[in-house]
């Protein structure tokens, strides 16, 4: 157990959530407010181009290829770990990934009982792509706190950062960051949404995760289990 680093992490994810929750927490109000009207100026009739990539960017589509790049991440993390046996020990850590993910939604959806709009539904005068767009696509929700969709990435990056090699731990982190703004471009979460409540949330959930025995003891576990089945190495 790298308990240092769990007090480090914890630390930084409780400054962050006191920086929001304290009255002194207005910065994050007039950043929110700041880089919402930056993106939200450009949503015009005028801006065809760019009201069909961004609602792009917010489809159900965009989704699934944020998906496939973890995919495709995860599969060239698996492809440079030079172990024995690396498909199974990858299988293990995709499942461990996926329940901790599970836990964490969980919990975070039980224990979280502040909400409040995305900027869209706040302000009354906001301009609204669905307004101007064909494309079905997400602008707005009644509950924008925390970022889930950021979260999720987060996650995803945490584990490529414990188990991954750096060159693709670092692109891990870099798309948590590309995949994450066309949420915040087109008003459907703020930006403390996702780097105050979705990291503070990864920063104190995480650590006990990664770095204690127990990502690598499910993850064993798992791959014993499918020691037995005829996978390749």
């Amino acid at each position: 157990m790298d308990l240092k680093r769990i007090i480090a992490f914890n630390l930084a994810g409780l400054v962050l959530l006191l920086s929001w929750a304290l009255p002194h927490g207005l910065p994050w109000t007039d950043l929110d407010d700041r880089i919402f009207w930056a993106f939200n100026q450009w949503i015009t009739p005028e801006n065809g181009l760019w009201n069909d990539t961004l609602a792009l960017l917010n489809t159900r589509f965009f989704d699934a290829a944020s998906f496939g790049v973890m995919g495709v991440l995860f599969a060239v993390a698996m492809r440079r770990d030079p172990r024995p046996d690396r498909v199974r020990r990858w299988f293990g850590i995709g499942v461990t990934m996926l329940l901790t993910a599970g836990v964490i939604a969980v919990v975070t959806n039980k224990a979280i009982t502040y909400g409040h709009p995305s900027p869209t539904r706040f302000f009354a005068h906001a301009a609204h792509l669905t307004d101007i767009v064909s494309i079905p696509t997400k602008d707005s929700a009644s509950n924008s706190f925390p970022g889930d969709h950021g979260l999720m990435l987060m996650i995803f990056a945490g584990f490529m950062l414990r188990f991954a090699d750096r060159r693709t731990a670092g692109w891990s982190v870099a798309f948590v960051m590309l995949l994450s703004a066309p949420r915040i471009m087109v008003g459907a979460h703020w930006f403390s949404d996702v780097y105050m409540g979705a990291l503070s949330i990864a920063l104190l959930a995480l650590p006990w995760v990664l770095c204690t025995p127990v990502a690598t003891t499910v993850t064993t576990l798992v791959q014993r289990g499918l020691s037995r089945l005829p996978l390749p190495r």
